[in-house]
């Protein structure tokens, strides 16, 4: 029996989200051994995720001429490689060429979202296209979980060595198995002729290019509004709830984990649950202004909740995971579907950028708000606070619409 395009062209992309979310994922859980072997202290890793961070905004800001040179394919095999390359890097003893491991690793990540966007576009049916957009982007909760359940036992059984091995070996194969969609999902002419897409990665021109494709369609800025308040709600969930959850309630570091854990996989049930529902209502933007709110409603209740009851505690945080943590699927697959077709990786690469950008602010300031004498339960609720409002702007826009 053939194999409809669509789930091949979903098959293949969810398979690089997942692999590259357990591998990036994996780094600081590996932190301690790694900075050990570089020579640097233990809280070197703050440097290693901050440099992928800015790897993978480099991507996005800069990667478009590469992804039109070699294909989304092609490019998702080469992120892959970068990625290898930046874990080789990581174990060397010496510490520069470590941290130039860690931009390699992000710049290789970067691709995943253009050019997966791409990819899908071109074959979701259009009724079951934000599904499906989901279910790819549910590669990121289940490779973190992943990670974070084997790749810290692995390192104590075997090694930063074997360890880092795996991971390359991991990403090598994950190459190769995508290989084939390369004849089935590219088209003659695809990748076009770009001498100078290398020279792109190093001009701020290229920059604004991205960021001007932001302009193509009405709806893109406040898709992208709404998508950076997103970014960074969920930034500071991921970042803060463990330690939240211990310092406020006296919880053990394990149980915190299990906390965070509790919310990655119900976000990963999220992201497909809610991508269904979008697919049924057929208006992404209302449903990402309702689900602003109800999100920032259960952050709130999150950082309400009683210690004393920690199944309750429990299912707030997966609640708050659900609508939060599960936007992004829905986010994605309407960015591609109101983009030219010619400029849907432009489109996404611009509007992951601004939230990207938002998702290493976000953490910034809810330490400020902290540093400042205020409470935890505080910043999370001046962080819910600016999604409820943003949520409302993009509700308040589309009956606006409605009436015009």
């Amino acid at each position: 029996m053939k194999v409809p395009l669509w789930a091949s062209a979903l098959a293949g992309t969810l398979l690089v989200q997942t692999v590259c979310a357990f591998t990036s994922i994996s780094l600081p859980i590996l932190g301690p051994p790694l900075m050990e072997r570089a020579g640097l202290p233990p809280e070197g890793i703050g440097a290693v995720s901050a440099l992928s961070s800015l790897g993978i905004c480099w991507f996005l800001a800069s990667g478009g001429p590469m992804l039109n040179r070699f294909g989304a394919v092609r490019t998702l095999q080469i992120g892959m490689g970068c990625m290898g390359l930046g874990l080789l890097m990581l174990a060397s003893p010496l510490g520069l060429v470590g941290l130039v491991g860690a931009l390699a690793v992000g710049f290789g990540n970067g691709p995943n979202t253009p050019a997966g966007s791409q990819i899908l576009i071109r074959s979701a049916p259009p009724g079951h296209r934000t599904l499906i957009f989901s279910i790819k982007q549910a590669g990121v909760p289940l490779g973190g979980a992943l990670a974070g359940l084997t790749a810290a036992p692995f390192v104590v059984a075997h090694g930063v060595t074997a360890t880092l091995g795996v991971l390359v070996a991991l990403l090598a194969l994950c190459s190769i198995a995508i290989q084939p969609l390369r004849r089935t999902l590219e088209k003659d002419g695809d990748a076009a002729p770009g001498p100078g897409w290398a020279r792109a990665l190093v001009q701020p021109a290229e920059v604004v290019r991205c960021v001007a494709a932001l302009r193509s369609h009405p709806s893109l800025p406040m898709l992208t509004a709404v998508g950076a308040s997103y970014s960074l709600m969920q930034a500071c969930l991921t970042a803060f709830t463990a330690t939240f959850v211990y310092t406020r309630h006296g919880m053990s570091l394990t149980e915190a984990g299990q906390v965070v854990a509790v919310m990655l996989v119900s976000s990963m049930c999220g992201r497909i649950a809610l991508g269904w529902l979008a697919d049924r209502l057929g208006n992404a933007l209302r449903h990402l202004g309702i689900q602003a709110v109800l999100s920032a409603l259960s952050v709130a209740l999150l950082v309400a909740v009683d210690g004393g009851s920690p199944h309750l505690l429990y299912l707030s945080a997966a609640l708050a995971g659900f609508t939060a943590i599960g936007w992004n699927g829905v986010h994605i697959a309407e960015l591609a579907r109101v983009a030219p077709l010619s400029l849907v990786s432009s489109v996404t690469s611009a509007s992951s950028l601004f939230g990207f950008v938002a998702s290493v602010c976000g953490p910034l300031v809810f330490m400020a708000i902290v540093a400042a004498g205020a409470r935890y339960e505080t910043a999370f609720l001046a962080m819910a606070a600016q999604l409820a409002c943003v949520g409302l702007l993009c509700l308040l826009g589309d009956g606006r619409r409605r009436v015009g």
